[in-house]
């Protein structure tokens, strides 16, 4: 198929795009800025993404350069992975504009796609959503920003009853690897290359890791059977379901003999409990089906960042 995806740049994203690739689809990967203005790790993730698909810059959802894109192009599938997040924690976060941003111009998008044989789109969710995954009830948005997503869900949904067109939803839970923002798992390693011991602040609360090469090779096999599909199909992949603190100690178990160091981890009492305590992807995903090794997941994660650290 050859695929438009939005969202490149981002962690997941430029999984998403190898996966796709390594599928035998082609990808052209519009991006909202320009090239040279990505820098630091968002940088390395761009040129990463440019060995695997047909970037375009300055080519933000819905504007005037994507819209020429989609006009002059012969697209199987769109892939809406871009969203607005800027601060995602920031209880200020604009939830009506994030929505506006992730719908510019969403009608006459999909419009001109379809008119040029488009026969499905990918939309990814996230497990922080309203009404997502499993868990405490009632399944509440984590934050404005959970609740923007959830929102342009109910947008595409609408849109796909309404136009006929082949709908799948992707749920993405806690995923974690290489070129991931420096985030939990960074955390620990980064406490770990400085010989002290990291601490766990949230270690009661119970969520659903996954690696980010398992997450990809699961969305590149959903996206390959969304066209052939009636209406509105979705998958959330799980793999480690566990209290935080449960997974900070298997990280550390996995991470230990592959950096030769000791990866000790303190868990604190915990005091915040401003999420759910649970939430949950629900399809659990078989990685030997997909041809994954979960050893080689581990050894990349290792490799990746003791290359950072020899720089």
């Amino acid at each position: 198929m050859k695929i438009l995806l939005t969202g490149g740049s981002s962690f997941t994203g430029l999984w998403f795009a190898r996966s796709l690739a390594a599928a035998g689809h082609s990808v052209v990967a519009p991006l909202k800025g320009m090239i040279a203005d990505y820098s630091g790790l968002r940088g390395e993730r761009v040129a990463a993404l440019k060995s695997v698909a047909e970037v375009a810059e300055g080519c933000p959802f819905g504007s005037a350069a994507f819209m020429n894109i989609a006009s002059q192009g012969s697209f199987d599938l769109l892939c809406q992975h871009a969203a607005r997040t800027g601060d995602y924690r920031n209880p200020e976060f604009d939830i009506l504009g994030a929505v506006a941003d992730n719908t510019q111009q969403l009608v006459e998008v999909l419009e001109t796609l379809l008119t040029r044989g488009l026969a499905g789109v990918v939309l990814t969710g996230t497990v922080f959503e309203q009404d997502e995954g499993a868990g405490d009830a009632p399944l509440r948005a984590f934050s404005p920003y959970g609740l923007s997503k959830g929102l342009t869900w109910q947008y595409y949904r609408y849109l796909s009853q309404t136009r006929g067109f082949p709908l799948g939803k992707f749920v993405i839970p806690n995923p974690f690897g290489p070129f991931e923002e420096p985030r939990f798992c960074n955390y620990l390693i980064q406490t770990w290359f400085k010989g002290e011991v990291p601490t766990v602040r949230t270690p009661l609360y119970v969520r659903d890791n996954i690696h980010v090469d398992l997450l990809a090779a699961s969305y590149a096999a959903f996206a390959s059977i969304v066209p052939a599909q009636n209406g509105v199909i979705k998958l959330n992949p799980s793999f480690y379901v566990e209290s935080q603190g449960a997974f900070a100690n298997r990280f550390a178990a996995e991470m230990a003999p592959r950096l030769g160091i000791a990866c000790p981890v303190t868990p604190l009492q915990q005091s915040e409990f401003t999420e759910p305590m649970v939430r949950l992807n629900t399809d659990r995903i078989d990685g030997e089906a997909l041809g994954w090794k979960e050893a080689a997941a581990w050894d990349a994660e290792a490799e990746f960042y003791m290359a950072r650290a020899r720089r």
